[in-house]
């Protein structure tokens, strides 16, 4: 029998190329593995054109509530934003992409893991690390690295060549990456910071601000320990409402952002991304966390939130370390419960009031007016005290000044 390839597979061309190129380079069987975690219609058609291209098997996996509950859900607590704008989409969604693909190699027995993300890439990285924490003795092949394939045209090519005649288009066309928390969007435009993006040609789940409704709409969001719960009165699971927030969140406008970013791999590069949903709810999120933890764990955890969004950028989400980042970020979600109103009008979420049992917002104390449990008068020992260091400081620097001028 021959060895088996599990092939991560999204029915693009590259990815359809690689069948036959790894029947023909490796004389593999091909197992296809297309892994759903919320890209919507473009899993239709998928198990005809896997099979037309030579693959033996053709698996899809949906792990659209794994991904969003063991994936998005702690980078949500964490408040983990890469370059404080990049909602780390693409980033979340390659460990359970290669988790499966693992568990899938083992079921089928195979000997390697092939995956069609390019050499210039932070996937690569991403699937690899992945990959190598979960099943060290799986083989890697990225074609992307090996083959000498430069155009869409020559891929194209390749396929008629090997009986493969599927309506590929050669027309140039912007690189995308969806899935149901974003979609990423490169090249075309884009790859020249100084062009303005096309946002009539290039948005998928949005709308412009600018083309956005001239009314306003408002919402309600419950979370109980940092999970989202309910949205406008009605339960359900995170998946649930990560899709009707980008239902709302796209009519307004919200979520889009323009980027250059520092890649894995020491490139500078320009992409926009739209994450409708998931902006609403990170602001939510936050919006409920300052009127619940404490100024001391919350600098240390916006600072944990800036490492954690590194390791998930970086791929290295099988680690020790990301544990124990996510581990810290779990004990400060304990009392983070409560609802979140917001209103959203043309491209802005504007706050609208937030209500917590564990708020540590008493009106009492932070009125201007004179409560029992604040004294004025005992802001003057804090300020003294607190002062101290700069006073002495001062003090012994006049005193060395006026002996220099002796």
């Amino acid at each position: 029998m021959k060895e088996k390839v599990i092939l991560a597979y999204s029915g693009g061309l590259d990815t359809t190329m690689i069948i036959p190129w790894l029947k023909e380079n490796y004389d593999y069987d091909v197992v296809c593995v297309c892994i759903n975690v919320g890209q919507g219609n473009e899993l239709e058609g998928l198990e005809e054109r896997a099979k037309l291209s030579g693959a033996t098997k053709l698996y899809i996996e949906d792990v659209v509530d794994e991904f969003v509950d063991e994936y998005v859900m702690p980078c949500v607590k964490a408040g983990a934003v890469y370059e404080n704008k990049y909602l780390l989409g693409t980033s979340m969604a390659r460990p359970v992409i290669a988790k499966r693909l693992v568990e899938i190699a083992r079921k089928e027995g195979a000997t390697a893991i092939c995956h069609g993300a390019t050499g210039k890439g932070n996937d690569q990285v991403r699937f690899e690390l992945g990959i190598k924490a979960l099943a060290p003795d799986l083989k890697i092949i990225a074609p992307w690295r090996i083959w000498d394939v430069s155009s869409r045209e020559e891929e194209i090519e390749y396929c008629k060549n090997h009986g493969i005649d599927l309506p590929f288009s050669a027309d140039n066309s912007y690189s995308r990456d969806r899935n149901l928390w974003h979609i990423s969007h490169e090249g075309l435009e884009l790859e020249n910071p100084a062009n303005a993006p096309d946002y009539d040609h290039l948005l998928v789940l949005s709308v412009s601000p600018e083309k956005a409704p001239a009314e306003e709409e408002a919402l309600t969001l419950t979370f109980e320990k940092g999970i989202p719960t309910s949205l406008n009165g009605k339960n359900g699971k995170p998946s649930e409402i990560i899709a009707e927030l980008n239902k709302l969140g796209g009519k307004h406008g919200i979520g889009i952002v323009d980027i250059v970013e520092n890649r894995v791999v020491g490139m500078k590069s320009r992409g926009v991304y739209e994450t409708p949903g998931g902006t609403i709810l990170m602001e939510a999120h936050n919006q409920l966390e300052e009127l619940i933890i404490d100024r001391a764990t919350l600098t240390c955890k916006k600072e944990i939130g800036n490492k954690f969004a590194d390791v998930v950028y970086e791929g290295k989400w099988f680690t020790p370390l990301r544990e124990a980042l996510q581990a810290f970020v779990d004990v400060t979600q304990e009392y983070v419960t409560g609802e979140v109103k917001l209103k959203l009008y043309k491209g802005n979420i504007i706050k609208q009031g937030t209500i917590s049992p564990y708020s540590l917002y008493n009106e009492n104390i932070a009125s201007f007016t004179t409560g029992d449990l604040y004294n004025h008068h005992d802001a003057e020992g804090f300020i003294n005290l607190f002062g101290l260091s700069l006073k002495v400081r001062a003090m012994k620097m006049a005193a060395a000044e006026t002996e220099n001028n002796k």
